[in-house]
């Protein structure tokens, strides 16, 4: 039997301390293997299957970096569309400047990245629904900025002209390429910091701040890391996002929706779970493959599913298992096994 540290034991019990288990160490393989099958889709798939699989990975990339700042951080935002606007922005100013496109999306990304250092202090100066307010609102005035650029026009936007120097067949390859390479490498960066001691900080915050702070964490640092993981994160899907679309508008790069759709995603993945993010980011690709042209009725069909979700299934769907199953494909904490003793 296994069971999380925290739960209170026998002393007669013989325990085993651990993290990986044999479906972790399973699923880590099966993991490295559905990669490097992914890596070759452009090689067999269609075109349609290419851009599709592009879109899952800045879904994936989404709901990891939601569910960071949210799930294991305890900062609830509903501002990420801010750095993912900020993301494709800066893709554009940059691009403009005679920067290859494609660069342009990793130098984009830095930028917000760095740019959310200072913001940082502001913003983690606030708590609960003051930070989740206080974020849309910056996300609010980062949109009416970026509109008083000359090269933007206003809503009229723009386009990623310098992608036209890659034929098409080509630009479609290395935008998957990099969403690709991009989720694979968030991801495991993210895995292995929430696995360091950093990450035992992180979920100390998450279940007790003033106690972890009487532990020594220093609270706010520890939350700048999540903070500015995240907006580089958010801002790498927004400026993929970008490439595979050609067109910047602010009001569909800055829209509220991209938060609504990384809350979607984690709420029904499950909140504060590795895998759960993965999960809720397969699903919502399913439901908007599926039912995505309904126009309004599909929105309201996420907005219903939801409110199911929160109000039966508050732990998401990969919480339902791992609570009834006590199945963890991807640990970031410790388990204790127990025997009992002879």
């Amino acid at each position: 039997m296994t069971i999380p540290v925290s739960t209170q034991v026998p002393v007669s019990a013989v325990s085993d301390v651990r993290r990986w288990t044999k479906a972790s160490r399973v699923a880590a393989w099966i993991s490295i293997i559905v990669v490097a099958v992914l890596a070759f889709v452009p090689a067999f798939g269609s075109v349609g299957m290419v851009d599709r699989f592009a879109a899952l990975f800045v879904y994936v990339i989404l709901a990891a970096m939601w569910n960071a700042l949210a799930g294991y951080g305890g900062l609830v935002s509903v501002g990420q569309q801010l750095f993912f606007g900020l993301g494709a922005y800066f893709t554009v100013r940059i691009a403009a400047a005679g920067v290859d496109p494609f660069v342009s999306i990793l130098l984009a990304a830095a930028v917000v990245g760095l740019l959310s250092y200072p913001l940082s202090f502001a913003m983690l100066r606030l708590k609960g629904g003051e930070f989740a307010i206080a974020m849309w609102v910056v996300s609010e005035l980062a949109h009416l900025l970026v509109n008083l650029d000359g090269l933007i026009q206003g809503e009229t936007g723009t386009s990623l002209i310098a992608l036209n120097a890659y034929p098409a067949g080509t630009r479609r390859v290395v935008i998957y390429s990099v969403a690709l390479a991009a989720m694979v490498a968030l991801l495991v960066g993210l895995f292995v910091l929430l696995r360091s001691r950093v990450g035992s900080a992180i979920q100390a915050i998450r279940d007790n701040e003033d106690a972890a702070e009487t532990l020594g964490v220093n609270v706010v640092a520890t939350k700048r890391i999540l903070f500015m993981l995240a907006a580089f994160g958010t801002a790498i899907a927004g400026a993929v996002w970008l490439a595979s679309a050609t067109s910047f508008q602010p009001k569909t790069y800055f829209s509220v929706q991209w938060t609504a759709y990384m809350i979607f995603m984690v709420l029904v993945g499950g909140l504060g779970r590795f895998e759960g993010a993965i999960l809720g980011a397969v699903i919502f690709f399913a439901i908007e493959t599926a039912f995505g042209a309904m126009g309004v009725w599909y929105l309201i069909g996420l907005g219903l599913v939801a409110l199911l979700f929160s109000l039966f299934l508050p732990r998401g769907l990969w919480g339902a298992v791992e609570e009834r199953l006590g199945l963890s494909l991807m640990p970031v904490g410790y388990r204790l096994d127990l025997k009992a003793r002879k």
